[in-house]
Order: structure tokens, then C-alpha cells, then sequence
């Protein structure tokens, strides 16, 4: 991949940057700014080659969130920066060639387009009319197909931007662990996670499950999960397989309460413990105790999803792996919207080797060495 650095000319020429602006919002406001932050390196280095920086990305999933909160946060960063409420056409064009020299816009919501997602030609090429250069800097998208990751760059001279290229280098690293090494793979979905857990487990010494993903193994070694969530998918199949590898780590206790309960309402039960009516929410201590063991020997960890219902209050487990990784000297990378906010709240961000941008994205590139998204970099 070409860097932003190879760029042979930038001085008022328009860069389309794809940038990783998908961030949390709440009642307007960006309430974590981590992937913003990531962003900036790439905006300031175009910036001071006096580039005219154009910032596309998405926010959300249903095509009619707006990017006008993640702009109000990002004038903390970037100051000076300006927001254009469409993509594409006539209005984009206009704020685009009113942009001077060194100037950052952004533009509205790629997905309010359903061009983006269908990675249209022709929104590709509404796009590409925009700018000169197209820069990749949003690994968290490189897994998708959409018009913005795959066409552009193939209207557009492409180069890979410093966070880009960062992931790249960090995660590639993490396909070839130090021994002893432990992964450790939360959240939920196992049609999403059989792949990397495939690869980890030819790669890594230990593989740990936890979190939704592990009621799923657990229903299928024949103990009860009570009201726990599942997958709707469940390819009970592929969840025997990997329960064969002895690398493969369950969790030894578990935390269950009322679907409608809380965080207060919590027990700790064994295995075989959960009652009909509960749901398991957490990984138990005597878990959090053994990867703690594990962590505290290891040269390598890599971790990605919660390990338990985060969003629901359910943190200890995952705050208490947090501090183990955290205090270890271990090299540590970690991925994922839950794990990183943990992390973030914990503020243990600097003591982790490398945090990526990517959740569903660091996975796929785990597992497969490479990405829709970075393979057409390499035009």
C-alpha cells in the first residue's frame, strides 16, 4: 500500500480521506471520541502540506443518522473545520471548491445514500468528482464492499493513511504471536466469529470464549443457558469442532439474573446452575481469576468484545481482564466498540500495546490476512 507520505503533490489539491467518524451518540452529543482522535494524525499531516481535506464517513446503521454531532466534536481537533449537509452534487461541489488551501471539510452521512452501501458506480463516481487523490484512513470499514471503500479508490490515485497503515502493521504482528500467547474473543454472533476463531486457534496457544459467544458453546456441551441469548444462526457443527482443540477456553462461572433485571440482581452460578427462567450476563470470577493467571505469563494478548452484556451494566468481567492486561508485560492489542469504552472509561488506554479502530473489521482481517478494502490499495 502507498502511504500519504508517497503522495507527489498535495499543495490545493482536494484529498477525499474516508475517515473512521462511526462513533456513539447520545442525545446529540459524541459521548466517545477514541476513532476521532485517530483520525487527526492523517487531517494534520494533509493539512500542513496545504491540502484541501475532504472527510467522508458513515454514522450508524439505518442510512438516516447525521454527521453533524461527530462535526461539533471534531472542531475540538481540528479547528477550523467545516460541515456540508449533503454528500454529493451540485452543494458538495460548491463547498468543496470554496475550501482554501489547508482548509478540512466534512461532509454529510455516506449512507444517507443508499448508493454507498449498495457500492453503486455511480455514487462512486459522484464521489471521486469531488477530489483529485482518494486517501484510506478508515480500517473499521475496510470489510465492506461499499462504494466508498472499494469504488472510489479505483476513479482516484488511492494511498493509505497513517491509521490505516498503523492497523495494518499492528494486526499483522498479531497473526504471528510470541508465545505464550492468549486470545481472547467476546460479544455475540457466532457466524461472524467462526472464521477468526478458526485461525486463532492454528495461531495462539490459548483461546478463550467468553461473553454471548461462549452461551453458544455452552448449549452445545449440553449445559443449560436458561434465557441467555443465543445465536438465531446456531451451527452447532462448527461449535463441536472447536470444542475438540484442547487450545479452546470456556468460561468455568458465570453471572445470571432476570432478562428484566440489573446489574444489583447479579449471582454468581456454576455452570450447570442457571435457572430456567434467568439468562447468563457476565463471565463469574473464578473465570476472570484463570485469564488472569494466563495473561499475567504471556508475551501476547489479543482481545476483542465485552465479556459480558456491557450496554446493560454487566462490567466486571471485562473491566477485570482490562486491569490484568492492563498491569502485565504483555503485548496487548485490542479491538472492538464495547472493549475499547471499557478501556477508555477504566483510562488504561496507554497501557495497551495497540487499541484498533476496528471491531467487525479486525476480526475479518484476522482471520483472512486481508480486506475488500486494503486489497484495492494495491492498484
Amino acid at each position: 500500500m502507498k502511504s500519504i507520505t508517497k503522495i507527489p503533490k498535495l499543495e490545493n489539491i482536494p484529498v477525499l480521506v474516508r475517515a473512521a467518524l462511526n462513533v456513539p451518540v447520545e442525545n446529540a452529543v459524541v459521548v466517545n471520541s477514541f476513532r476521532l482522535r485517530k483520525a487527526v494524525p492523517t487531517i494534520e499531516y494533509l493539512r500542513k502540506k496545504h491540502a484541501r481535506v475532504i472527510l467522508i464517513g458513515h454514522i450508524g446503521e439505518k442510512g438516516t443518522e447525521t454527521l453533524e454531532p461527530v462535526y461539533q466534536a471534531m472542531k475540538e481537533f481540528v479547528p477550523g473545520i467545516v460541515f456540508c449537509p449533503v454528500t454529493i452534487g451540485a452543494v458538495a461541489r460548491e463547498a468543496v471548491r470554496n475550501l482554501p488551501a489547508g482548509g478540512v471539510l466534512m461532509l454529510e452521512n455516506l449512507r444517507r445514500d443508499i448508493g454507498e452501501t449498495k457500492n453503486s458506480p455511480q455514487f462512486a463516481q459522484a464521489l471521486a468528482e469531488l477530489a483529485d487523490v482518494f486517501v484510506e484512513d478508515s480500517f473499521d470499514v475496510c470489510h465492506r464492499e461499499h462504494a466508498s471503500v472499494v469504488g472510489v479508490p479505483t476513479l482516484l490515485a488511492p494511498y493509505a493513511g497513517l491509521q490505516l497503515l498503523q492497523e495494518v502493521e499492528e494486526l499483522t504482528k498479531a497473526l504471528k504471536p510470541a508465545s505464550p500467547s492468549l486470545a481472547v474473543i467476546g460479544g455475540a454472533k457466532f457466524s461472524t466469529k467462526e472464521p477468526v476463531l478458526t485461525a486463532l486457534l492454528q495461531s495462539y496457544d490459548r483461546v478463550f470464549v467468553g461473553g454471548a459467544l461462549a452461551n453458544d458453546f455452552m448449549a452445545a456441551s449440553g449445559h443449560s443457558v436458561g434465557k441467555s441469548l443465543v445465536s438465531a444462526d446456531q451451527d452447532e457443527l462448527g461449535i463441536r469442532k472447536l470444542l475438540k482443540n484442547p487450545k479452546l477456553m470456556l468460561p468455568l462461572d458465570e453471572v445470571v439474573a432476570l432478562p428484566e433485571g440489573t446489574v444489583a440482581d447479579g449471582v454468581v452460578v456454576g455452570l450447570d446452575g442457571v435457572p430456567a427462567g434467568k439468562g447468563v450476563y457476565d463471565d463469574g470470577p473464578k473465570t476472570v481469576e484463570a485469564l488472569g493467571a494466563l495473561v499475567a505469563k504471556a508475551k501476547t494478548v489479543l482481545w476483542n468484545g465485552p465479556l459480558g452484556l456491557y450496554e446493560k451494566g454487566f462490567t466486571n468481567a471485562t473491566e477485570g481482564l482490562a486491569k490484568a492486561v492492563a498491569a502485565s508485560n504483555a503485548y496487548s492489542i485490542l479491538g472492538g466498540g464495547d472493549t475499547v469504552a471499557a478501556i477508555e472509561e477504566l483510562n488504561l488506554s496507554r497501557h495497551f500495546s495497540f487499541i484498533s479502530t476496528g471491531g467487525g473489521a479486525m476480526l475479518d482481517f484476522l482471520a483472512k490476512g486481508t480486506l475488500p478494502g486494503l486489497a484495492v490499495l494495491d492498484l
